[in-house]
C-alpha cells in the first residue's frame, strides 16, 4: 500500500502479533520526529497506517507521546520476521532522506534499530546506499518527464 509515495507492504504487516506491530509504529513514529518535527500532516499519515493495522486511536495516540529511544528499540527486537525488518530499514531510510539531510541521530537510530531486530551493519547500508540510489533515480525521472 502506498501511503504519500512511501510504499508499505501491509500483506506483511498483518502476519504480526499486536505487539509487532506497535513496535514498528512505534520506530516509524520516532523516526519522523527525530528531528524535531512532527507535524499534522505526519501525524494524519501515522493514524492511517495505525488504522491499517489495526492498531486504536489511542493506542496510537500513546504511541505518538510516548518517544523514549531506549523502549523503541526494545520493541524493535520483537520484529523477528526478516523481510518486515528488512522493509521497517528501508521506510526508515525514505524518511531520514526525506529532507535531503539524513542527520548524524537518524543514522544512530537506524543503526540501532536495525540491529535489535538482527539486521547487519552491512546489510543496512546496502539498503540506505539502494534508498540513495532510488531517490535520485525518481527525481531524475520527474526532470526527464518534466514533472518538476
Amino acid at each position: 500500500m502506498s501511503y504519500n509515495g512511501i510504499n508499505i507492504d501491509l500483506e506483511n504487516l498483518l502476519k504480526l502479533t499486536e505487539a509487532q506491530k506497535v513496535a514498528f509504529l512505534h520506530v516509524f513514529v520516532k523516526m519522523a520526529s527525530i528531528d524535531g518535527h512532527f507535524d499534522e500532516t505526519e501525524k494524519v499519515f501515522v493514524r492511517k497506517i495505525a488504522n491499517d493495522l489495526g492498531i486504536s486511536p489511542e493506542q496510537t495516540e500513546d504511541i505518538m507521546k510516548n518517544l523514549d529511544d531506549h523502549l523503541i528499540v526494545k520493541e524493535a527486537s520483537l520484529i523477528d520476521n526478516r523481510s518486515v525488518a528488512l522493509e521497517l530499514i528501508k521506510e526508515m531510510c525514505l524518511l531520514g532522506h526525506a529532507d535531503d539531510d539524513l542527520s548524524d541521530e537518524e543514522v544512530l537510530f537506524i543503526g540501532e534499530v536495525g540491529q535489535a531486530m538482527g539486521i547487519e551493519l552491512e546489510k543496512i547500508e546496502q539498503i540506505s546506499n539502494w534508498v540513495i540510489d532510488y531517490l535520485i533515480w525518481n527525481n531524475q525521472g520527474k526532470i526527464i518527464f518534466e514533472e518538476i
